[in-house]
């Protein structure tokens, strides 16, 4: 009934631990893998991509999307909905609209 909250947390860990080991018994290395100059090259690149896509594309409509329309028009009413609901209250459309 009641999921435990940290349960994908650990089960991740534990597939990661899990992944390593059968890495390690066909003797991959991984520390040499990512010390390779053909893999820190790769990384550099799509680093510098990623920053790229985020300076050119998606640094001013999400900046946007966030302030202007998560911050100032949802987030003060999911707060006061929550100190309802905190205080016994209920939430009905009238209440929970955000109110432009």
């Amino acid at each position: 009934m009641f999921k435990n909250p940290n349960g994908g947390f650990i089960k991740t860990v534990l597939i990661l631990i899990i992944i390593i080991l059968i890495l390690s018994y066909f003797g991959f290395d991984i520390k040499k893998f990512i010390d390779s100059p053909t893999t820190q090259k790769n990384l550099g690149y799509v680093w510098g991509l990623g920053k790229t896509v985020w300076n050119k594309y998606l640094e001013k409509p999400l900046t946007y999307l966030w302030k202007n329309v998560f911050v100032n028009l949802l987030w003060g009413s999911f707060t006061s909905n929550m100190e309802r609901i905190k205080g016994g209250g209920t939430i009905t459309p009238s209440n929970w609209i955000p109110q432009i």
